[in-house]
């Protein structure tokens, strides 16, 4: 569901403030996008102001993972273990930046922001 960022038309006191202007259209935010861990890797297109395009990943199959030698490995997702955004996010297998994972390689804590880059990315957590 979207939400209304505009300026309130009630004064902190609780009284009325004389702004007849009504709502407009580039005050209203997007909805939320939340990377569910899935099958494949789904990404969504949304149109931002003057036509500049914002790319969300819709659904996480595989995570980009950076080692402490310096190499980048692709590792598939199983599930999610921590999430620090949201405890309910593990539950529904949410996928946020500072989520812990767990991969083929091990536990990955996501360095990139899935809603805001379009992909995800990770650091391989040594234990």
């Amino acid at each position: 569901m979207a939400q209304w960022h505009g300026v309130s038309r009630r004064k902190v006191t609780g009284g009325r403030l004389n702004r007849s202007r009504g709502k407009r259209k580039t005050e209203i935010s997007s909805e939320n996008q939340y990377a569910f861990v899935g099958d494949i890797d789904a990404t969504k297109k949304y149109r931002k102001n003057a036509g500049s395009q914002t790319v969300r990943v819709t659904s996480a199959h595989t995570v980009n993972v950076h080692t402490k030698d310096g190499k980048t490995i692709r590792s598939t997702i199983s599930n999610v273990l921590e999430n620090s955004a949201n405890l309910n996010f593990v539950r529904r297998n949410i996928v946020t930046k500072g989520a812990i994972i767990q991969t083929e390689l091990g536990k990955v804590r996501v360095t990139s922001r899935p809603g805001m880059d379009g992909v995800v990315s990770g650091v391989l957590i040594e234990e």
